[in-house]
């Protein structure tokens, strides 16, 4: 059997990163006498993807979401791959991280699949990561700074520490597991057809449906999405003068990165980690500036940009949660020195409250993990009973 997509219709780019443009999932599952290429489409082995998922881990931050929800999202990852879980849900009161572990616990007891599970707060957590001098992720009180960011790079370091090749993320709050499960799929047909060791896979969703009036309306693209993709497609223009819109996943948060790519870059926190990564890839490996790391300069990197079958339904967060997303990825741009005063004057002319504020806005930049001894923070973070490793050995 074969995942049938689209090739590259077009790829952009900016020194030795390639963007490809949208590609469409043309079928999930083709039949086996399938030919392996034409010119304009490509049929993945099923075999080739599931050994891409036997080496990958997918990482899920949880945020107090509805645990039927969070359980959809685990019972849709595909049995091959190692499930790492980084909570930030409350603990006072109710204890929201308790009653996850359950529900895991109960579902790896009939499954029999390999799931980790570990809680941001957590002081042992903080105590691991602070051993091994990675304190960029911590607070004054020592603990892991709070963010949709740091959680994620807790994720990394534990996938780069079972020996994963692959890290993928998913959002916790999915409401429909077939979305899930192709996501995954995804990442692991776009990883077959990289060139390169150096590799980003990000999902474009075919649609974001939004009840209106009592009614499915099926948007296309986020409120957050359209404007970061915007500058994200100007600042590229103002390098290669000519105008593109080629960028179509600046919010992605279902996202995947070979362990060589993701353990190079450096991290914009909280929210903005999604646009922060692909800044960060330019301003490393687009020959503008002087690069840190040589062999992707040469071997190159790809961004591939894939968009899906099924819808992406997930929980409505609030005006609150847009602003701040903006605001962070906004900032993330107009803070790269690739930034040209034009574009920053005309960000801060549309947006006149994060030109007052930025000042004051608490921008923090999480160095890349590469020399980071993951070993020893896994080993810190078992001595210290702040790791819970459900299922099957890994």
């Amino acid at each position: 059997m074969f995942m049938k997509l689209e090739l590259p219709r077009y790829t952009e780019r900016f020194g030795s990163v390639k963007i490809h443009d949208i590609q469409r999932v043309l079928l999930l599952d083709s039949s086996e006498d399938s030919p392996p290429h034409s010119t304009s489409v490509c049929n993945i082995p099923r075999s080739r993807i599931e050994e891409i998922e036997r080496r990958m881990a997918i990482v899920i931050p949880v945020k107090n979401e509805k645990l039927k929800v969070l359980e959809g999202v685990i019972s849709a990852i595909p049995s091959e791959c190692l499930i790492i879980i980084v909570s930030n849900s409350r603990r006072n009161k109710v204890d929201r991280f308790r009653m996850e572990y359950e529900m895991v616990e109960q579902y790896v007891y009939y499954t029999k699949r390999a799931v980790w599970m570990i809680h941001q707060k957590d002081a042992g957590v903080g105590s691991a990561v602070r051993k091994i001098g990675y304190e960029d992720l911590l607070d004054e009180k020592g603990l892991v700074h709070d963010g949709k960011a740091e959680g994620m790079i807790l994720g990394m370091l534990l996938a780069k520490a079972s020996g994963k090749d692959y890290v993928g993320f998913i959002d916790a709050d999915n409401y429909i597991p077939g979305a899930v499960h192709e996501y995954v799929k995804i990442y692991s047909a776009a990883f077959c057809l990289a060139q390169s060791p150096y590799v980003m896979v990000r999902i474009s969703w075919a649609y974001k449906p939004k009840i209106l009036e009592g009614s499915l309306y099926f948007s296309k693209w986020g409120r957050v999405s359209k404007i970061t993709n915007k500058y994200l497609n100007k600042l590229i223009t103002s390098f290669t003068g000519f105008e593109t819109e080629v960028v179509k996943t600046g919010n992605s948060g279902e996202h995947a990165m070979t362990m060589k790519l993701a353990e190079l870059l450096d991290y914009s926190s909280r929210f903005a980690i999604e646009t922060g990564e692909i800044i960060n890839i330019l301003e490393q490996f687009g020959g503008v500036l002087d690069p840190k790391f040589y062999e992707p300069m040469e071997k190159g990197v790809e961004i591939f940009q894939i968009e899906t079958r099924n819808p992406h339904f997930h929980e409505e967060k609030g005006d609150e949660h847009i602003r701040e997303m903006l605001f962070d990825s906004l900032l993330t741009i107009v803070s790269s020195p690739l930034c040209p005063d034009s574009l920053r004057s005309e960000i801060f002319e549309k947006y006149p409250d994060m030109a007052k504020s930025r000042s004051s806005a608490s921008r923090r930049v999480i160095r890349s993990f590469i020399n980071v001894d993951v070993k020893s923070f896994l080993d810190g973070l078992i001595s210290s009973n702040s790791i819970i490793m459900l299922g099957r050995s890994t």
